[in-house]
Formats: structure tokens, C-alpha cells, sequence
């Protein structure tokens, strides 16, 4: 049977597609990983890997068994922090998933209270698109991510966490200055700057344009928030902000007004989520319970869910 060294080698050498880096990678040498990659050819009786004098490269049916690989590997990596903490408390270091539309706005909220709770524990945050993040979490390089719903995947789990509005800013110059309250028909014809695709965000404000009859500068499409906000000051369009990135980065600023839209479709829902499988479903619950109890006493702003 294939140990699990041979499929951590054969996982290294699927990300570096090169003997020598793959044998550094896994610290031994490059004839140890060579001679454990053959043996395990040899015991699965196919060929996993095609050489030739310049190149690397994984066969359709090693790199299969190189994904498989990578998860049985996480979850091993799962039962040993399971049976560490079992003994001790939560230990390890979990590795969370976050879109940078939300990341930098809310992490700083619950993070101080986790390392209190599990001070063995260590966080490792990787921001990205929320497609791609949940991938990644299927795939093993997360353990949670933190994302807007829905989220259609049947191997996760879904915890809700709350729901967050999202609000109008335009220049401090702009025609709807005095205005307290915006209905659709006020952005009629108004331009407004969007996220880049891939973001679930993009795609909220795509449907309000469609709604409310609003141009969306495809031409202008932000990298992140705080680009968007810069345009935005500058007269380029009016955006879509979440409310916890108006609490952190706008504020009293004088260049930025932000207005509420009359229609009681216009915010985000915040879930996390994990792999079924995952041994560390406590864990995850919890700290998905945490993060209720700490939007609740610190973020006035949102509407926490069961």
C-alpha cells in the first residue's frame, strides 16, 4: 500500500514539476524522492509521472491521484490536531479563507478574542475571490472560509453568521448631496463603478443596475474596495459599499457621502463554511458562535443570524 510520505512526495513534486525543487521542498534529496516515486508507480502499477531531460510532468492519472493525495494528507494533518487538542485545548494552525471585501473589516473584530479563547491556536488568513476561495477549501488549502451565501456546494457546511448592508457613496459633490433617503428610480441613469468579476459583490451590483435602470462602468472596474472609494472621490461614478467597510475606512470623511437605498434587497449575507469531513467541526462551530456574539456586541451595523 502507498505510505503517506510517497503521496506527500508525489504532492510535492505535482506543485513544483521538478525533481530537485520537489526534493528540497520535502528536505531530502533528490535521489530519495526519485527511488519513493518509482516504488510508488510500481506498487500502484501505473505510471504517475512522464520524464524527460528538460521537463516534469504529472500523467492525467497522477495528477488525480496527487488531488486526492493533498486532501487525504490535510485531513491526517486534522486528526493530529484533533487528538493534540483532545489533550490540551485547541492547537495548530487553522488556515482561513476571506474575500478582501470583508477580510480587513472584520477579522480585527473576532481575531483577539480567538487567540484568548484557543492561545495554541494559530490563524493563517489568505484572501482571494470567493469562488476561488471555496475551491481552494474543497481542495484542502483551506480549513474555513468566510464568504458571502449562497454557497452551492453539497460536501460543505454552511453556518450563517449575519447579514450586512450595503449603502450608496457617491462625491461630496454629487446631485444626491440633501437627499436622506434614495428610492431605485433616483439611479436611473446614474453611473456606477463595480468590483472586477469573480466577486460575489459584483455580481449584487449587477443586478441592481439592472434593477434600477443604472449604467455599470464595465471600463472601471475596481481591484478593491479602496479603489472603488478613490473613484468614487474623484466624480468618476457612485458605488456600492458594505456597511463594515463604511464603519472602518470612510467615517468622517468629507469627500464621500453614503446614503441609504429604499429596497430591502440591498445587503450581503455572511457565512462560514467548512468540508463535512473535516474532524475540526467543533471547533468550526464554535468559533462560528463566537463570531455571532462578537457581531452582536461590537457590530451595531449588521443583522446577526441563527
Amino acid at each position: 500500500m502507498p505510505t503517506l510520505r510517497q503521496l506527500s512526495y508525489l504532492v510535492a513534486l505535482s506543485k513544483e514539476l521538478h525533481f530537485h525543487r520537489a526534493a528540497e521542498l520535502m528536505n531530502v534529496t533528490q535521489p530519495t524522492l526519485s527511488i519513493q516515486i518509482k516504488e510508488l508507480e510500481k506498487q500502484l502499477k501505473a505510471s504517475l509521472v512522464e520524464r524527460s531531460q528538460h521537463n516534469v510532468m504529472l500523467t492525467p492519472l497522477g495528477r488525480e491521484i496527487a488531488e486526492r493525495a493533498r486532501g487525504i494528507l490535510k485531513e491526517v494533518e486534522e486528526i493530529k490536531s484533533l487528538s493534540a487538542g483532545s489533550q490540551h485545548g485547541f492547537e495548530g494552525t487553522i488556515r482561513i479563507g476571506v474575500p478582501p471585501t470583508l477580510g480587513p473589516y472584520l477579522l480585527p473584530h473576532i481575531v483577539p478574542e480567538l487567540h484568548a479563547t484557543y492561545p495554541h491556536l494559530k490563524l493563517y488568513v489568505k484572501e482571494g475571490k470567493p469562488q476561488e476561495l471555496q475551491l481552494d477549501l474543497k481542495a484542502g488549502v483551506h480549513d474555513i472560509v468566510f464568504s458571502p451565501l449562497p454557497i452551492n456546494h453539497s460536501d460543505l457546511v454552511i453556518a450563517n453568521l449575519f447579514r450586512e448592508p450595503l449603502k450608496i457613496a457617491t462625491a461630496a459633490d454629487h446631485r444626491f448631496v440633501g437627499t436622506e433617503k434614495l428610492v431605485k428610480e433616483d439611479l436611473a441613469g446614474e453611473n456606477v463603478l463595480t468590483m472586477e468579476r469573480g466577486h460575489h459583490f459584483y455580481d449584487q451590483v449587477m443586478q441592481l443596475c439592472e434593477d434600477c435602470d443604472a449604467k455599470p462602468l464595465r471600463d472601471y472596474e475596481g481591484t478593491s474596495l479602496d479603489t472603488l472609494r478613490l473613484m468614487v472621490g474623484m466624480g468618476v461614478g457612485i458605488t456600492v459599499l458594505p456597511a463594515l467597510y463604511i464603519k472602518s475606512e470612510i467615517g468622517e470623511r468629507g469627500e464621500i457621502k453614503v446614503f441609504d437605498l429604499e429596497t430591502p434587497k440591498l445587503y450581503r449575507q455572511i457565512g462560514l463554511t467548512w468540508r463535512k469531513r473535516s474532524v475540526q467541526s467543533q471547533l468550526f462551530n464554535e468559533i462560528a458562535e463566537m463570531v455571532r456574539k462578537k457581531a452582536k456586541e461590537k457590530l451595531p451595523e449588521v443583522t446577526v443570524l441563527n
